[in-house]
């Protein structure tokens, strides 16, 4: 299946976009997919968790006691990490650790889980009035009507349509992606893909790069 249908503001499905012309289905490969998802949560890591060491624990160096002749265990220090508030042994420090996946194997997935979506028919292009101000009641009204209000919805707005953003930024169960900042992590992890009509253009600008 390779055709998009597109709902009206009825939640009736009064037409169908094709896409075969614009992009071909590859071969699956799961083993790129699990890759993918590893490649961006490592890179999306901070890295910044630290701990002090005992060289730089704020304490004191001096040696807390002599060394011989207390009947005490030797100590030499009160940043000792044997001791309360001292410096941490082996504790994580400040880091950056990126792996890289090339272009071909990003696309492979993509288009992987595009395939995947038709074959589910979890792809929704929308004929909607456009708004001239943001309307939270109105975005829930749309998802009610195209029984889309209980599903995780990715819904892909161009960078400029600020008020279509406003309008759906506020349902919790909806996801806003730009055209341009496709990725494999938030495209699997949603039920249905959502885009309106006045976007397809777009939408077909996109997936042409996944072949």
């Amino acid at each position: 299946m390779t055709t998009i249908p597109v709902h009206d503001k009825q939640g009736k499905a009064v037409d169908k976009i094709n896409i075969s012309d614009v992009i071909e289905q590859k071969e699956e490969s799961k083993a790129t997919f699990a890759c993918a998802l590893r490649v961006l949560r490592q890179n999306w890591r901070q890295g910044t968790v630290a701990c002090k060491t005992r060289g730089e624990v704020a304490f004191s160096n001096r040696k807390p006691w002599k060394q011989k002749g207390t009947g005490r265990a030797r100590v030499s220090s009160l940043r000792s990490p044997l001791w309360r508030k001292g410096g941490v042994i082996f504790g994580p420090q400040p880091r950056v650790r990126r792996l890289d996946m090339n272009v071909k194997q990003r696309r492979i997935v993509l288009n992987n889980l595009l395939f995947s979506m038709l074959k589910n028919d979890a792809i929704r292009c929308l004929d909607v009035v456009e708004m001239k101000k943001p309307s939270t009641k109105e975005a829930r009204n749309v998802l009610n009507i195209n029984a889309l209000h209980d599903k995780k919805v990715l819904m892909f707005l161009p960078f400029h349509d600020e008020i279509s953003a406003a309008t759906f930024r506020n349902m919790p169960n909806v996801n806003i992606l730009m055209f341009d900042e496709p990725n494999a992590y938030d495209l699997c992890n949603s039920d249905c893909w959502v885009f309106l009509k006045k976007d397809v253009e777009l939408f077909k600008e996109m997936i042409a790069r996944w072949n």
